[in-house]
């Protein structure tokens, strides 16, 4: 490249916008990090980054890598920074963004938590955790995001999370964990919750219709009327009252998904049973 093809390319790069200028580095001249494990991309490699992670996440709705992966790489350029101008608009927002609080096992004793009372928020994540078989430490860190402060926004999403199960009370199976997604779409707006609905496809026929029919409408309205719950400062609400942090947000309970599976699969191991006597009465007696 001569030497005025150079200064046309330079003064082209200067031209465009900042966000796009930073953008212009390969992967031979990757810049430094901004934080502890942030890993700067390309928008060739966040689209890749993208599309494989999305792939791979509905193959295997189990792999939480590749979901927090896809839920970073559609974040930008528009989505994660609405919601961090929504935390700033709000005074409890603000105070997050200014304490950075983190939910591990090492900042939340779930020991104390199990000795609160059983109707208060502390106690009932606490109590979820435990017959879900989770912990706070499960969530990944965040990699790909390149601001900061949006970082931690993301990452404050992603440690409260299970929150958000806790006080609804749906649990971690597909089918509960697709209903707290779309809560989460109407309430966040960002992509990958509303990316993660495409696994409606591995419910079962009867799993599909109960939430089309129950856990989608649901959401939707919750999600919608609800006060954004990214600005909850759920480590100062551990004593509060489930019901009354429930009536604050404007979000309603939903009908106990373990305990309509619970008696369906009774129901239906009862019709078995009935079912195998009169075979074995009918085989007896030949009729």
């Amino acid at each position: 490249m001569n030497k005025s093809a150079s200064l046309r390319t330079f003064r082209h790069l200067l031209a465009l916008p900042q966000p796009l200028r930073q953008r212009t580095f390969s992967i031979l001249n990757r810049p430094p990090p901004n934080y502890p494990g942030h890993v700067p991309l390309t928008l060739a490699e966040r689209g890749a980054l993208a599309v494989g992670s999305a792939f791979g996440s509905l193959r295997n709705p189990h792999r939480h890598d590749l979901i927090a992966a896809l839920g970073e790489a559609t974040a930008k350029p528009y989505f994660i920074s609405r919601l961090r101008t929504a935390m700033l608009a709000n005074p409890t927002g603000r105070r997050i963004l200014r304490d950075r609080p983190r939910i591990t096992s090492q900042t939340m004793s779930l020991e104390k938590l199990r000795q609160l009372p059983e109707s208060t928020v502390g106690r009932a994540y606490a109590a979820w955790l435990d017959r879900e078989g989770v912990t706070p430490d499960t969530r990944d860190q965040v990699r790909y995001i390149d601001d900061p402060e949006e970082a931690y926004v993301m990452q404050r999403y992603r440690e409260t999370h299970d929150f958000t199960h806790a006080i609804t009370g749906l649990p971690v199976i597909i089918e509960g964990e697709l209903a707290v997604k779309a809560f989460e779409f109407a309430n966040t707006l960002l992509p990958m919750t509303a990316l993660s609905l495409v696994a409606v496809v591995r419910l079962k026929a009867a799993e599909r219709k109960r939430f089309f029919e129950t856990y989608l409408p649901w959401a939707v309205g919750n999600g919608l009327k609800a006060e954004e719950v990214i600005n909850v400062y759920w480590e100062e609400e551990l004593e509060t009252d489930v019901e009354v942090l429930r009536a604050r947000l404007g979000i309603e309970i939903p009908p106990d998904l373990r305990e309509i599976r619970k008696t369906l699969r009774d129901k239906n191991k009862a019709a078995k049973a009935a079912r195998d006597a009169r075979e074995r009465l009918g085989a007896a007696t030949g009729v």
